[in-house]
């Protein structure tokens, strides 16, 4: 067990508030340090890089002369450039009308820098969520490796009614006398698993030592538990990774399939499962739950499911991909979670779903306890989903958001001209009435939605 799988053992809410504040915090520092750097990069002086809000618990200037400080509340940050009268960046007259005498002065500030200044420091907050995500999937990339082609057994994993007849080393060249494709695409190798006869003991033809031969081995995916989703029937009874369901009502299941069938087919009825862990069987009831499930199309379709992800019966070979690879692979999960959360924003704006698919705060320390729970990988891993989506909400149009400001930026560069002080003000309002009107939703649905 590592160290962030330990927080929940410390009791409920209080740490798994401790988990959404570090993840929050993680998040916030990295998006306020975007605008920072690159507004210093572009000669914005930094009066204050807050972290929190409220009183200050501590602070230090740098040699630049910006406070760096640590406040009360940590619920957010922000950075406060020359010229900004609050953390929204909103205009003080007077320090603006003191800077104007003083060329240098003014070109240092916020609103006397140029226009590109502005708009490349402005989103660089957004852009650097983005870059920790990328980072971050691509560490994990780098960390887990890709399995091998062709499909190589480096271990079988423990199940009850174990099969022999694989071994390390195996190349796994036909299933049931069915050729292994190859996992690029992946669509057609998930496709090619699902065609499989649903039998618990299939024939493989393998390459061992230069020959092949055809041993007996598992059904490929099994019943076994490869992972838990946050909020679901699974957490909530105690399911774990690696736990494999033996039966389901009375009635014995081999493959993740014939689970699945079952829980779409019983109507939200409970279910009573047997699961096999580490030798014990042991018992849950579980009440399946109704989900928008994305479809491969961007479309989305509601299903009962009780929240585990399927995992394979053989433990794959692995190489270590190039830096490259990894950082294509960082690009292309970051991009999946960002066309996943349109889509999903969409279909909830013209009611296709229901509007309880979008999380407050509540709902999302919640998710950041249960992930902590699964282990520092798991928790990492939900960090860069979530660096993604902060980056994402950030570019909204919206007034008071970083995305309403590049809009501005937009209309000065095309009219030659900001807006008018007072069209900013309204427009602000407006946007800090939008913000505020999204939270409290969002919070309604943590509250109130089953």
């Amino acid at each position: 067990m590592d160290f962030v799988s330990l927080i929940p053992q410390f009791g409920g809410f209080i740490w798994t508030m401790v988990a959404f504040i570090v993840a929050l915090s993680v998040i916030v520092a990295i998006h306020e340090y975007g605008h920072y750097i690159v507004g210093r990069w572009c000669g914005i002086k930094a009066d204050v890089f807050s972290l929190g809000f409220g009183p200050v618990l501590f602070s230090r200037f740098d040699k630049h002369g910006t406070k760096w400080q640590v406040a009360a509340l940590p619920f957010g940050g922000y950075v406060k450039f020359a010229g900004d009268a609050n953390a929204a960046s909103g205009k003080d007259s007077g320090a603006m009308d003191e800077a104007s005498v003083d060329p240098v002065r003014l070109r240092a500030t916020m609103h006397g820098a140029p226009l590109w200044a502005r708009a490349l420091t402005v989103a660089a907050g957004p852009v650097f969520n983005f870059v920790l995500s990328i980072l971050v999937f691509a560490g994990i990339a780098l960390s887990l490796g890709s399995v091998r082609d062709p499909l190589t057994v480096e271990a079988i994993k423990p199940m009850p009614n174990a099969v022999e007849g694989l071994q390390q080393g195996d190349i796994v060249r036909e299933i049931a006398g069915r050729p292994v494709p190859s996992r690029d695409p992946i669509e057609a190798y998930l496709e090619y698993m699902d065609s499989l006869p649903l039998e618990p003991v299939l024939d493989y033809t393998v390459e061992r030592d230069g020959a092949e031969v055809t041993v007996p081995g598992p059904y490929p995916q099994p019943a076994l538990v490869g992972g838990v989703g946050p909020e679901t029937a699974a957490m909530e009874a105690g399911l774990q990774q690696g736990d494999v369901i033996t039966a389901i009502d009375g009635r014995d299941v081999f493959a993740f399939q014939q689970l699945k069938d079952a829980v779409e087919g019983g109507g939200g009825a409970p279910l009573l499962l047997d699961v096999w862990r580490a030798g014990e069987t042991l018992k849950f009831t579980l009440v399946p739950k109704s989900t928008d499930e994305p479809q491969p199309d961007g479309s989305f379709v509601n299903v009962l499911r009780i929240g585990i992800s399927s995992d394979s019966a053989i433990t794959a070979a692995t190489e270590t991909p190039g830096i490259g690879e990894a950082l294509s692979r960082g690009v292309a999960g970051m991009w999946r979670i960002i066309k996943g959360s349109i889509s999903g924003m969409w279909h909830m704006l013209t009611g296709a779903i229901s509007t309880c698919n979008m999380s407050g705060p509540v709902g999302i320390a919640k998710v950041s306890g249960a992930m902590a729970s699964q282990g520092t990988a798991s928790f990492i891993n939900f960090i860069a989903v979530l660096s993604t989506a902060v980056g994402l909400l950030n570019l909204f149009p919206i007034p008071a958001l970083d995305g309403g400001h590049l809009t501005f930026y937009a209309y000065e560069a095309v009219r030659g001209k900001p807006p008018s002080d007072k069209a900013l003000n309204v427009l602000m309002a407006i946007g800090v009435s939008l913000v505020l009107a999204l939270m409290i939703f969002a919070l309604g649905n943590d509250l109130f939605c089953p």
